[in-house]
């Protein structure tokens, strides 16, 4: 039998033994991935045909499918009005009106709008004749940086017509009566539009004084 009494290894040298012994075992691995196929490429997009009216004009469309109403509004359209903030649909930057209902475009994929009625910012008014919602936010300094103004006016448009058409929200006491138009309902209606300036007194301002109230 071997006498291995006299055999003396550091701890240096005991880890670099070890370290050696597992890359060997890892060759085989390593080698076997290399002569692996390779992937096959990407095949190309698939695109659809879509037609939509925004702000009653009729655009046929050639998009990837995955290209959502957003991208499709700015980069084809090139309606850069619709601004592009957390593309996650927390912010409300992106907000349009489809169909008489306010979305979040960048959630949106635009083969799901195919003849649907877009209105953007652009839709609402022009310099020379402002909506009325445009009008009261630039009375009532409902904007600093501005980034956020599309989609809020877009979102407060909304909420003018859910509240004539006595659509509840979270904060409406008696679901049996037509909403109050009130700063609380307002509040409730516009939390998915976020203003890092901090605007949010004066845009309620000019959602009350829109909607035909005193302000």
């Amino acid at each position: 039998m071997d006498d291995f009494s006299d055999l003396k290894i550091s701890r240096r040298g005991l880890l670099i033994a070890g370290a050696v012994s597992v890359s060997e075992a890892a060759l085989p691995t390593v080698a076997g991935a290399q002569d692996a196929a390779p992937a096959a490429p990407n095949s190309q997009p698939v695109e659809s045909r879509v037609s939509i009216r925004v702000n009653g004009a009729v655009h046929e469309l050639n998009l990837d499918i995955r290209t959502t109403l957003l991208d499709a509004l700015r980069e084809h359209l090139h309606l850069t009005g619709t601004k592009k903030g957390c593309d996650h649909g927390q912010c409300g930057a992106c907000t349009v009106i489809a169909d008489g209902r306010r979305i979040n475009s960048c959630l949106s994929l635009a083969v799901m709008h195919e003849g649907s009625d877009v209105t953007t910012i652009e839709g609402l008014g022009s310099p020379g004749k402002l909506h009325p919602m445009q009008a009261a936010f630039v009375k009532h300094d409902g904007y600093q940086c501005g980034y956020c103004t599309p989609g809020q006016i877009c979102s407060a448009v909304a909420v003018l017509q859910e509240l004539e058409q006595g659509i509840p929200s979270h904060v409406t006491a008696d679901l049996n009566v037509r909403p109050m138009f009130s700063a609380e309902e307002i509040r409730e209606r516009m939390s998915g539009n976020i203003c890092r300036c901090g605007a949010y007194s004066n845009i309620v301002d000019a959602i009350t004084e829109a909607g035909g109230r005193p302000a």
